[in-house]
């Protein structure tokens, strides 16, 4: 089975499963531990309760994925009403479909062997050390995200079945090789044109423009025309690098003694098991190893944890706090040290503390200069957050200019050249102090300059104070500004107009086996070229969109080309083309997978369709 999913494991019906339940208890928690009160509830869906604290856990997953996803864009959006309630409903929408899934994965009876959670478990990569599996690596992770064993493996039975439905769901679909010939015909297709290009500039310079068109065109054209609002910035900038000095060997002592614990290694031990089913068997082997048998090679041939087996019981090195507590419980505390048999989840083990290493201390020699560093880096924060506090007082009591700041800070403030929104001084092209500069909280009374800003901490070892010495709002240029512009645009629409009724005349000819109007345009074709359908471009677009050409009669047709000419195509030739058999393979699995996904949609409304679901209010009341 596990053959299987891994086979699967590519396909995009498991690919969505995965993203829609697989980690639903990252979401969601473990069964059902975060569901809260009766009344209290955000959905019920065939009568399963999914409670405010699964939504409220969703919700949060889903707002720091966007955040993460949208960046500085996020900020601006997550003021938008209208925008959280979209997320509180797609989190809910998620929510939802994990419980039909998982309702309708039980209705079918999948299920999960003891032995396929535990491969699985083996083959995750966050849970190996060099390719292999480390017990120590596992707990440690678990422990780190708050689950127990136990708990992940029933998140994990979950995640297995909803595997095998994805697998279903994902081998009902399939290409029959006649229409894979046909589509891989069409993708592959070659088609030969000519091309005759008409001069728009040539055109645009025998056009007339009047005043009437200038100033209509200015009129409903406005947002071209704006100028954006703009911004004059005079700013002091702390920077925590500049307060660094060398620290004397007395701040280095003294510092490492108040810090010892940062540089030791922590103690570790090293143990081997044997791991068994029944208490007899355990009784049984311990026996023959107080009598002398060899530890490793009974665990080699008895043990059923096969990681630790094929390494005769051994774990490997672990750090004191991450050592399991089957293994504490046992409180061996020499080398060489056997336990009795002990009972643990997996059955019964049978411990061996083969070495122990106590906590080590490095002396100051060997880390002296990082202490240093350390110690050169945390003074200069220090004094950084002094002097911070310092320019902060020093601006918002001189509210009218950054003199005094000045004075505090022992450096003169630099004023900018005008900016924009869209073209922020790179010195100043920071998140927290953009926010500043335009939430307009720094301007006076219609617009002059107003106040100095309080101190604005960006990356933590950099701060600035500011105010805006000067203010343009946001206005349109003069119609005399721009005319020029204008004139220049209006000729090129009426020269594009133009060309297009002149290239649907000469068409029309060529159709009927003319050219009379294309010879007295001066055009010409130009040589034969080959074009492919992936190609990207306007005329490769209506190349393709062209009918193919009657016998030795061309098609014929017409196109921008990316330099904004008109274009005339004779379409002479198409030939169907070929496709190597790997890539061939590769369309047909990506149509396979497209046509999969539609089916799993499909089960996904038709679970909705058939489902009672009930609203209740924690979507209302976020």
């Amino acid at each position: 089975m596990m053959d299987n999913l891994r086979s699967a494991s590519n396909h995009v019906v498991l690919k969505i499963i995965l993203g829609i339940i697989i980690i639903s208890f990252v979401l969601t928690g473990v069964s059902n531990y975060l569901i809260g009160g009766t009344h209290d509830y955000a959905a019920k869906i065939n009568g399963e309760t999914i409670s405010r604290a699964q939504f409220d856990n969703a919700f949060n997953n889903e707002r720091a994925r966007q955040q993460q996803q949208l960046g500085d864009q996020y900020a601006q959006l997550a003021g938008n009403e209208q925008f959280m309630q979209q997320l509180r409903q797609q989190a809910l929408s998620q929510l939802i479909d994990q419980t039909l899934l998982q309702q309708y994965v039980h209705s079918l009876n999948l299920a999960v062997t003891d032995a396929q959670i535990k491969q699985a478990i083996f083959a995750v990569p966050q849970f190996q050390t060099n390719g292999h599996f480390d017990n120590a690596l596992y707990n440690s992770v678990l422990s780190s995200v708050g689950y127990t064993p136990d708990q992940y493996a029933a998140s994990l039975r979950k995640s297995l079945a909803n595997q095998q439905l994805a697998q279903a769901v994902g081998n009902t679909d399939f290409v029959l090789p006649s229409e894979s010939d046909r589509i891989v015909n069409l993708v592959s297709q070659q088609r030969q044109i000519r091309q005759a290009s008409i001069d728009i500039n040539a055109l645009a310079s025998q056009q007339k423009v009047n005043d009437d068109e200038i100033k209509g065109y200015y009129q409903s054209h406005q947002d071209a025309f704006k100028l954006p609002e703009q911004f004059k910035v005079s700013y002091i900038k702390l920077d925590a690098k500049t307060l660094q000095k060398d620290p004397s060997e007395q701040d280095i002592q003294s510092w490492y003694d108040s810090h010892k614990a940062d540089y030791s290694q922590q103690g570790r031990q090293r143990y081997s098991i044997i791991q068994v089913k029944t208490e007899q068997q355990a009784n049984d082997l311990l026996k023959q190893l107080q009598q002398g048998a060899n530890f490793a090679d009974l665990a080699t041939k008895n043990s059923q944890d096969p990681v630790s087996a094929k390494q005769g019981g051994d774990l490997g090195w672990m750090e004191m706090d991450a050592i399991p507590d089957e293994l504490t419980s046992a409180k061996l505390t020499q080398k060489g040290a056997l336990s009795g048999v002990v009972k643990s989840s997996v059955g019964f083990l049978i411990i061996r503390l083969d070495d122990l290493q106590p906590e080590q201390q490095q002396p100051l020699s060997t880390v002296h200069q990082a202490v240093a560093d350390k110690v050169k880096q945390e003074t200069a924060i220090s004094q950084f957050y002094a002097l911070q506090q310092k320019v902060n007082d020093a601006a918002s009591n001189d509210n009218g200019s950054l003199a005094a700041a000045e004075q505090v800070a022992g450096t003169k403030a630099v004023e900018t050249s005008w900016f924009s929104q869209q073209s922020v001084p790179n010195e100043l092209n920071f998140d927290p102090v953009k926010e500043v500069i335009f939430n307009g909280t720094l301007l006076g009374e219609q617009g002059t300059p107003g106040s100095n800003s309080s101190i604005i901490t960006v990356d933590g070892d950099r701060a600035f104070v500011l105010r805006i010495s000067a203010h343009q709002p946001a206005s349109v240029k003069p119609q005399a500004d721009v005319t020029a512009q204008i004139t220049d645009a209006i000729k090129h629409d009426k020269a594009l107009a133009a060309a297009k009724t002149e290239a649907a005349a000469i068409i029309a000819e060529l159709r009927q086996g003319k050219q009379t109007r294309f010879d007295q345009a001066g055009l010409k074709f130009a040589e034969t070229q080959t074009l492919q359908r992936n190609q990207q471009s306007a005329v490769t677009e209506a190349v393709f969109g062209l009918t193919p050409p009657q016998g030795q009669t061309p098609s014929y047709g017409v196109a921008e080309d990316e330099k904004g000419s008109v274009v005339i195509i004779a379409l002479d030739k198409v030939t169907a083309g070929e496709l190597p058999a790997q890539q061939k393979a590769q369309m047909v699995a990506g149509i396979t997978d497209n046509n999969a996904q539609l089916a799993f949609t499909s089960l996904l409304e038709q679970l909705r369709r058939d489902a009672k679901i009930k609203y209740g209010d924690a979507l209302q009341t976020q």
